[in-house]
């Protein structure tokens, strides 16, 4: 087994750990998911609109909340993780809801052979980067997968947001902006619940938001735009103050904590 071989295995496995904490978690609030809450947010509800009949991959989807949510908007939905617990979870919940997303567990970068057909719409959302160490094959995989003139978007969090070290008593700025040295974490719990038994084992990289958008560029697709956002929909960074949006902020607005990059294949 090759190092990124075994950094994957050991991410999926944290990951299945994860799913099984978060399922019961007040962050990812099952029960009022399935009362018919949608877990999508402002950004990306607003970028991609309407979707009603459209043809939607969804990348790195976790337990497919996010997936199901543009499935109850009307998308023809396809979620995709590497965790295999995950994709269980969500596959149960398409069930239990009756809704007709297709679920597949797979490496993103995987994606050209495990997915079959090509989509309007290939999304991906917060905290997916991170566990990456290319982001060329990447964009190259998304490429793959868009019908001409289809929709790649994603809502991300800000690079700067990932070059403190979060598991001491106080954020320090430790890693490169853009760092190609593999970062490895252990901790216990997760954002999603703080005080869980699990620990956390994973393998990062962080890429900056130039490397993002000329993946992107060489991979095809035309950038329509790209913004940054000092507020976030997720409150999982050490002190960070709720805006009068409803959202959350770093104290005094010192760097963005979110960006949106919306792009059109050729």
């Amino acid at each position: 087994m090759n190092k990124i071989t075994h950094y994957f295995e050991v991410n999926r496995e944290t990951w299945n750990q994860k799913t099984l904490v978060h399922v019961n978690s007040d962050f990812y609030n099952l029960k009022d998911f399935k009362a018919g809450k949608n877990s999508l947010n402002r950004y990306e509800l607003e970028a991609l609109g309407d979707v009603k009949g459209k043809s939607l991959l969804h990348l790195q989807c976790h337990f497919g909340q996010d997936t199901l949510s543009w499935s109850r908007l009307g998308a023809v939905c396809t979620g995709v993780d590497i965790s295999d617990e995950g994709i269980k979870l969500a596959k149960n919940l398409a069930n239990e809801m009756n809704l007709s997303a297709k679920f597949i567990c797979s490496n993103a970068l995987d994606i050209e052979h495990t997915v079959t057909g090509t989509f309007d719409i290939v999304f991906a959302s917060y905290g997916v980067l991170g566990w990456l160490p290319d982001l060329k094959p990447w964009a190259q995989a998304i490429s793959s997968k868009l019908k001409k003139g289809g929709i790649f978007y994603m809502v991300e969090f800000h690079p700067i947001a990932w070059m403190f070290d979060y598991t001491g008593d106080k954020p320090k700025m430790k890693y490169s902006y853009n760092q190609k040295e593999v970062i490895y974490e252990e901790y216990k719990g997760t954002y999603a619940d703080v005080e869980a038994d699990m620990i956390s084992k994973e393998y990062c990289w962080n890429h900056s938001i130039g490397d993002v958008l000329n993946a992107l560029v060489e991979a095809g697709l035309n950038i329509n735009y790209l913004n940054e956002y000092e507020e976030s929909p997720y409150n999982i960074f050490p002190n960070l103050t709720i805006t009068d949006s409803g959202m959350f902020a770093a104290k005094a607005g010192l760097f963005p904590l979110i960006f949106e990059i919306k792009a059109t294949k050729c």
